[in-house]
């Protein structure tokens, strides 16, 4: 399902200022064209029917390897290397969409989660396999404000309403201890909490998503917006609305997917 959006102008970005890198502002102007843009993130059915029809090997199947949150594989694991500064990544052979958490997991009970460990190559063919797109930044934007100007989050400025979350990441001390004031370890289903005034689900928080576009005018870096399950304020509070971050194009891991436009 999509909600249309009319085309019109809103203030886009934010002047947070704590992640310089990432050029959240200064905050401006922009305007979209009319689009449509899908509700929710595309879950792992969804892409499985894809991958079905087309006979798709993901560049995560091909490679042999994926990166994943070290928390989620189990105690015994075998050792694996290690992203420098952020040790908690793991580059672990035999992950990839089918095996979200590495070789020993699977799809079981995972259908209505979004996908995971696809490429933004891999989310643009997916959205052209549908006869869409994926969005641009300002229309992802846009249409996760939900029509409120400028708060901070998706629902508002206060991250929890009335004690109870909105969105899926990590509570308590990162990376050693989650609390799970929310729930949720990994993914969660799409849909788990409520959508914001356009509709949309999943825009904070649960995974990353790809967008169109170059970031800082590098066609081999894309711009992800939304942040994800393992974002928490003492490193990374990017499940603000304004807030932006990127990956290189053909790069896949466990907290990264994509929702379509048109």
């Amino acid at each position: 399902m999509m909600a249309a959006v009319e085309s019109g102008s809103f203030r886009m970005g934010t002047d947070h200022g704590r992640f310089p890198a990432d050029q959240e502002g200064p905050v401006r102007d922009v305007a979209t064209d009319a689009y449509a843009i899908a509700l929710a993130p595309v879950t792992n059915d969804e892409f499985a029917r894809f991958a079905e029809a087309t006979g798709l090997t993901t560049f995560a199947e091909s490679e042999g390897w994926s990166f994943v949150f070290g928390g989620l594989l189990p105690d015994d694991f075998a050792p694996t290397r290690g992203v420098v500064g952020a040790e908690w990544w793991r580059a672990v052979e035999g992950a990839d969409w089918r095996h979200p958490y590495g070789p020993q997991s699977d799809l079981a009970g995972l259908g209505d989660h979004p996908v995971v460990h696809v490429t933004w190559q891999e989310a643009e063919a997916y959205a052209a396999w549908v006869g869409g797109r994926l969005p641009t930044e300002p229309e992802w934007e846009r249409a996760a404000r939900g029509g409120l100007e400028q708060a901070t989050f998706a629902w508002g400025d206060e991250l929890t309403l009335g004690g109870e979350s909105r969105c899926n990441i990590w509570q308590g001390t990162f990376p050693t201890d989650n609390t799970l004031d929310d729930g949720w370890y990994g993914t969660s289903p799409v849909g788990t909490y409520p959508p914001n005034d356009f509709g949309l689900q999943d825009v904070a928080g649960n995974v990353w998503e790809w967008c169109a576009d170059d970031f800082a005018g590098r066609p081999d870096h894309k711009v992800i917006k939304g942040g994800s399950y393992l974002c928490h304020d003492s490193y990374c509070n990017r499940y603000r609305v304004g807030a932006r971050s990127s990956n290189t194009f053909d790069t896949s891991t466990g907290n990264m997917g994509f929702r379509v436009a048109s």
